[in-house]
């Protein structure tokens, strides 16, 4: 019988080399996120997580390699046998697919909570205003913030502001997810709600996720697979309960330890 062939990934890094002048961050990395996959990436600061995500929304360019999406090259492509730029409506038509929650929420102050989550469908993905208005009233209502959608930004909490960005993101119907550290901003107290949206999204969906997080029991929550990165290569892949209970590297232990007990890393 003829088998199946392997499901595409919805991400790929193909010995991706990213640096910042002499600095070395990413170091041939290779990895592959499947669909509906919920990966969190833990290491020290440095290592190269938040890289990651800024290269998968073309924030950034890899210096070398490649990177896919659904199987499609993202920011460069071969041509008889040359790396060459991708042209710059193509890498946006693939970045609508990812959305990203920042450390910082970057909302527009002038806007309120409605318009925030309508902008980019609206003017991106030609929604009518009737009907973007409807869905983000839903997704409002969904992060808990239905009674918010005339407030502005600096009316709201820090966690208030996190779950509107949240909403902002889901807004543009995403495949993929990208969460960088989405609580460091925020004051312990308000952390719980943002998680708890989180983790809702994580069991209603099956949006694709990569997350980088310094919280520990999130990505034991949420993650199917969590990676650690250290000095911007993978040194250990587990599933979370083999991850955080016996982790099998000195320094994927050495950074648990320090993040547990909350000494650093």
């Amino acid at each position: 019988m003829p088998t199946s062939a392997a499901p595409v990934p919805a991400i790929r890094f193909e010995q991706v080399v990213k640096r910042f002048g002499d600095h070395r961050v990413l170091d041939h990395l290779d990895f592959v996120v499947t669909r509906g996959d919920r990966v969190t990436l833990i290491g020290p600061s440095g290592s190269g997580k938040t890289t990651i995500l800024r290269l998968l929304m073309t924030l950034e360019d890899p210096t070398d390699g490649d990177i896919y999406i659904d199987g499609e090259p993202l920011t460069h492509e071969r041509r008889h046998g040359r790396r060459v730029r991708r042209r710059e409506r193509d890498r946006q038509r693939i970045r609508r697919r990812i959305g990203m929650v920042f450390q910082q929420f970057n909302l527009f102050p002038h806007m309120n909570v409605l318009e925030n989550v309508t902008e980019a469908p609206i003017h991106v993905l030609r929604v009518p205003k009737a009907a973007a208005a409807e869905r983000a009233r839903a997704l409002l209502d969904q992060v808990g913030l239905a009674d918010k959608a005339g407030a502005h930004p600096l009316q709201l909490s820090g966690g208030q502001q996190q779950r509107v960005a949240i909403a902002r993101a889901l807004a543009m119907d995403p495949e993929i997810l990208l969460l960088d550290e989405v609580t460091s901003a925020l004051d312990p107290e308000t952390v719980a709600d943002v998680l708890n949206v989180l983790r809702d999204i994580a069991r209603t969906t099956d949006i694709t996720m990569l997350i980088v997080t310094h919280e520990m029991q999130f990505a034991r929550d949420v993650s199917n697979r969590v990676l650690m990165f250290d000095h911007g290569r993978i040194i250990e892949e587990a599933a979370p309960d083999v991850m955080f209970t016996d982790p099998q590297e000195p320094r994927t232990r050495e950074f648990l330890r320090a993040v547990l007990t909350g000494s650093g890393a």
